[in-house]
């Protein structure tokens, strides 16, 4: 009898949980498909078509499930829940979504109903639910259950969810699972699901690197890289490996921070700069090395819960290990080690003020050598502030925070943006702050935009002395610029003080900074607004865009940037710069053409 005849055979009302337990049972050799198993036939699909709007979903989930999770009797809750849901036929992860925010009267009570249901639900809805509670409330004996049920693919993402605070390792193989892309990640998985170190580690190391980001925190506790570390003492390659890996939980370029929720990082950072001084003298272990050096400095890791003097061994571990590099660098990368070299080892925890006040520290940092993002890291009393608050995002670049917008308190309180999350704003936030003089002080509070659960944040009140010649310490500082990155901070500096250069010619700077597929090339980028107010059949007015591209030529930039501001002074930018997009309407009306020969609507 085939696998599907033998799951058609099961008795009517079969628990989810033994459903897997016996499909588990039945494969050959024990092994779960990579995408796992399907819910039994009679399941029927998800009514995705279900649009009911959030506030009014969770209302009528609200109004439905607490009242019995409330129920001390667990069976009963249980069997009235399966009928609730089904009533409610909300798809499973929108449920789930509902279920973890629910406000329980009796956690107890409802933990007991959670479980009856993780153990004999035979839907995958009430399953959800019960899963879904235990996201709050599992504790270690849940893990089984979850571990099993995370074999159905339907339940596999809600079941990683409930175990991440009770197993990291086996939610993250149930994570991974869900992502497999590559034959690497897929012999990782079946690697580290049999304990078999050896082949995880070779799994581990063949998985390219393109893949880490957003992912770094799960591969490593899907291949228990704390367990490798401590079973190969003196591998380099894994060592260097692991900083990567370590890294990648640490930058923001496209996910949230994941340093501070990775349980063993201390002791994989540890272990893996154990062997800083073995690594090989090539140009990319350098930077690794120096890479890891910042985030141990200014970065989230610095959070961490260190003991008494752990990270500042590490960091001389790793200024000794960073001496002893050979030559031979590529120049841009050479560029960015010697713009960074001594920024962890140089700017050493300032001691409070003789008042008692905390002191402020503004470092700008390129987090690698081919990202043309700048972050300005924001140190209190030798501590790194925004990733305390702000995990969704690095800080704002430092042409906006100590440059265009500034940290300087005006005559009124300001507020002032000091981070955003990496998928924009309205996505998932953005981190703000109000700046105040009070004084002799500079106060920061009205803090918005915390996404960090924490007791509420207090004022910081900084010596107004000290402060100030912190900011103007700062906006004289341009070691952290590579040459294109200079030129533009000059030009901006030399409009602002021009302000009629563009207007002259009808035209609005909307930034310059250096391109982010190439970053040793700056890009001004202009808009043109129709002289005569005209607007689309949309009420809004026409205007084009413009790009000029100002590449590197090896000339100081402090000449590249005075020519610039001398050709707009003298020529119109709309005859050189390239233009982009915006009215074709208003384009044809002044005989202009589109940089790729076609015309763009706006």
């Amino acid at each position: 009898m085939s696998a599907r005849d033998e799951r058609a055979a099961l008795t009517p009302g079969t628990s989810l949980y033994d459903y897997a337990l016996f499909r588990h049972g039945i494969e050959p050799e024990g092994r779960i498909p990579f995408d796992g198993y399907p819910l039994p036939d009679g399941h029927p699909p998800e009514n995705f078509r279900n649009r009911t709007r959030w506030s009014e979903a969770h209302e009528k989930v609200t109004a439905a499930l607490v009242p019995l999770l409330a129920d001390p009797d667990p069976v009963r809750a249980a069997e009235a829940v399966h009928l609730q849901v089904a009533a409610l036929a909300i798809p499973h992860r929108t449920l789930r979504g509902h279920v973890v925010r629910l406000v329980l009267a009796d956690e107890d009570a409802a933990r007991r109903t959670a479980r009856h249901l993780v153990h004999t639900g035979t839907s995958a809805a009430a399953v959800t639910v019960g899963i879904a509670l235990l996201i709050r409330l599992g504790e270690a004996e849940d893990v089984p259950h979850l571990k099993a049920l995370g074999m159905l693919r339907e339940l596999a993402a809600t079941a990683s969810a409930a175990l991440d605070p009770l197993d990291r390792q086996a939610a993250a193989l149930l994570k991974l699972r869900g992502l497999l892309g590559s034959h690497p990640e897929r012999a990782l998985l079946t690697a580290a699901s049999t304990g078999g170190r050896e082949a995880t580690r070779t799994a581990l190391l063949s998985i390219p690197e393109t893949v880490f980001s957003g992912r770094s925190r799960g591969l490593a506790e899907a291949a228990d890289l704390h367990g490798l570390l401590r079973f190969h003492p003196e591998d380099p390659e894994l060592a260097a490996l692991a900083l990567r890996l370590l890294g990648g939980m640490c930058h923001q370029r496209d996910h949230r921070t994941e340093i501070l929720d990775y349980g063993p990082a201390i002791p994989v950072y540890t272990l893996a700069l154990a062997q800083a001084g073995r690594l090989p003298p090539a140009p990319e272990h350098r930077a690794l090395l120096l890479s890891t050096a910042l985030d141990l400095h200014s970065g989230p890791a610095a959070l961490l819960d260190w003991g008494p003097g752990e990270r500042h061994a590490l960091l001389d571990a790793l200024e000794r290990a960073l001496s002893a590099r050979g030559e031979g660098v590529p120049p841009l990368l050479a560029d960015w080690i010697r713009r960074h070299a001594r920024l962890p080892f140089a700017l050493e925890p300032v001691a409070a003020s003789s008042g008692g006040l905390p002191t402020l520290q503004v470092a700008p940092v390129q987090w690698a050598v081919d990202s043309p993002t700048v972050e300005t890291r924001l140190l209190v009393d030798g501590l790194p502030l925004l990733p305390a608050l702000f995990r969704s995002g690095p800080g704002n670049a430092p042409e906006y925070l100590v440059d265009h917008v500034g940290l300087r308190p005006g005559p009124q309180p300001r507020e002032v943006q000091l981070a955003q999350a990496y998928c924009t704003e309205g996505c998932c936030g953005a981190l703000y702050v109000t700046i105040r003089r009070d004084g002799e002080e500079v106060v920061w509070g009205g803090w918005r935009g915390i996404d960090v659960k924490r007791q509420p944040v207090p004022e910081y009140r900084f010596a107004a002395a000290a402060y100030d010649a912190e900011i103007e310490r700062a906006e004289r500082d341009l070691s952290w610029c590579w040459p294109a990155r200079r030129m533009a901070r000059l030009i901006t500096t030399g409009l602002r003080e021009r302000p009629g250069l563009l207007a002259r010619w009808g035209l609005k700077l909307r930034s310059i900074t250096t391109d982010h597929s190439e970053p040793h090339i700056a890009v001004m980028r202009l808009v043109f607004l129709a002289p005569d107010g005209a607007e689309d059949r949309h009420g809004r007015p026409l205007r084009l865009y413009f790009d000029w591209r100002l590449p590197d030529d090896g000339s100081p930039p402090e000449e590249r940037a005075a020519a610039a501001l001398e050709r707009i002074g003298s020529f119109d930018p709309k005859g050189f710069a390239q233009l982009q997009r915006g009215s074709s309407e208003l384009a044809a009306a002044l005989g202009y053409s589109w940089a790729d020969g076609s015309e763009q609507a706006e």
